[in-house]
């Protein structure tokens, strides 16, 4: 299963350092301001792909373990894949969201994953944060700065939890990433309903373990 053409052109080779960039160093950024905790860490995460050299080298298993240790920890899948089921998020039973969730977590680091070794040389500009002092819901805003092209805008919308911000959305060149899965989801759903979208999910993640 593949997103959209749109999606899958830009985000296949962008949105893996865009999500990157919201990774978390501990417990004592937890109170950071979004923006600040995107712009101090981004720039932590482009020196590792600069800079390790299984990275450089192509290691997926060790990509992934990047992924996995700095990427997840401030990305609300629950939320994510909430918002990519859309209405038919009330209708999968906890045993069922559970999956989804997982199975939706897994394809998104295997994308980032795959396509984290092509941002040696990118830059991101930041933009200013436009929000309410006590805002629990912003966006962060940001470039991806690429030599001799178009300057691409990612942003991130994050949200306000227990400890600290996380994001639940990034949208790559103006195109969501969980609205483009959702007509997807929307699709497979129609044509096999909740297992079925849990069954392709599966075997697209099975699919690039094996690649």
């Amino acid at each position: 299963m593949h997103p959209p053409a749109l999606f899958r052109r830009v985000a296949t080779t962008l949105v893996a350092i865009a999500a990157l960039a919201l990774v978390a160093a501990g417990p004592a950024s937890a109170q950071e301001a979004p923006d600040a905790l995107v712009k101090r860490v981004s720039q932590e995460v482009l020196q590792i792909v600069k800079t390790d050299p299984k990275v450089q080298a192509g290691d997926q298993a060790r990509t992934r373990e990047v992924v996995e240790s700095k990427l997840l920890p401030n990305f609300d899948f629950a939320r994510m894949t909430a918002l990519a089921m859309g209405r038919n998020w009330r209708q999968a039973t906890p045993e069922q969201q559970q999956r989804l969730t997982d199975e939706f977590r897994s394809l998104l680091v295997r994308t980032y994953a795959g396509a984290l070794n092509q941002y040696r040389d990118q830059q991101l500009a930041f933009k200013p944060l436009r929000a309410e002092d006590k805002a629990t819901e912003v966006i962060v805003r940001t470039e991806v700065i690429r030599p001799g092209q178009q300057p691409v805008q990612i942003d991130y919308g994050m949200h306000k939890v227990t400890d600290g911000w996380k994001c639940y959305d990034v949208i790559v060149g103006g195109v969501s990433l969980v609205t483009n899965y959702r007509d997807e989801f929307n699709e497979q759903i129609r044509a096999g309903g909740i297992d079925g979208l849990i069954r392709t999910l599966t075997d697209k993640n099975k699919g690039v373990a094996g690649k």
